[in-house]
């Protein structure tokens, strides 16, 4: 039997509200909570911290998913991306440049595009969109 975990959608409209609502639905259970990293989220996708045990089975529904896309689109993408310009020191301007460009152009991959691609990897992940 798979373990289900739903992220309400609804409640995501930022990168701040996204990680508040992963946190309450992945590290429930734990005495701390994950940053705004991709990085992080992808780490507790592989389990052994908060609700994921292991390489258990996992059906992870996200309900209001339109509503998350929109949020973390595009324009999203480019603003985080242009945030992190902002810090040469800190990431590779570069290859964010690169990025930034992709996604004028409506060719690079969004924050929510590469959410969906990091859950993908996990094969003991289903995911459903509600």
């Amino acid at each position: 039997m798979k373990k289900e975990i739903v992220i309400d959608g609804s409640r995501i409209s930022d990168k701040k509200t996204l990680f508040e609502e992963l946190n309450r639905k992945f590290m429930q259970g734990e005495d701390w909570e994950i940053g705004e990293s991709l990085d992080a989220f992808n780490d507790i996708l592989y389990g052994g911290v908060g609700v994921i045990k292991g390489n258990e089975p996992i059906l992870l529904t996200w309900k209001n998913f339109e509503e998350s896309a929109a949020q973390l689109g595009r324009e999203f993408t480019i603003d985080f991306y242009q945030q992190k310009l902002q810090h040469p020191e800190l990431f590779d301007a570069t290859i964010i440049q690169e990025r930034l460009d992709e996604l004028r152009n409506n060719k690079g991959q969004t924050y929510i595009e590469i959410i969906l691609e990091m859950i993908a990897e996990h094969r003991q992940i289903e995911f459903v969109k509600a």
